[in-house]
């Protein structure tokens, strides 16, 4: 038999500019772990990952593409046990965002070594 699987809250901003706080479940796949999140009609299921982090990472990343911002996750079930508000948030940094001017004088720069070299 199966164990139960891991949920995680996971709270953020979505691509609509609205907070949200939701579960993440994790799927156990023969020893490996795939995070799924829904969220309003949005199913998103991650990689396959070998360990339960970097399946959660995987999930994270994908929502920072989709516009998600301010996300934040924590273990909320531990298996079967109810865990609360007894594990500390982590934080996933947004990504970088870079301005239009940023994102033309690096492709500028980058034609200009180009034909320099």
């Amino acid at each position: 038999m199966e164990p139960t699987p891991n949920k995680y809250q996971l709270a953020g901003v979505d691509d609509q500019d609205r907070g949200f706080n939701r579960q993440a479940e994790m799927q156990n796949h023969d020893g490996q772990f795939q995070a799924i999140f829904r969220y309003e009609k949005f199913l998103l299921e991650a990689e396959i990952h070998a360990t339960e982090p970097a399946a959660l990472a995987s999930l994270i990343k994908q929502l920072h593409n989709r516009g998600y911002t301010q996300l934040r996750t924590r273990l909320h079930f531990r298996g079967k046990e109810y865990l609360g508000n007894q594990e500390i948030w982590d934080e996933h940094q947004d990504p970088e965002t870079r301005s239009l001017f940023q994102q033309m004088m690096e492709c500028i720069r980058g034609i200009w070594h180009r034909t320099r070299g």
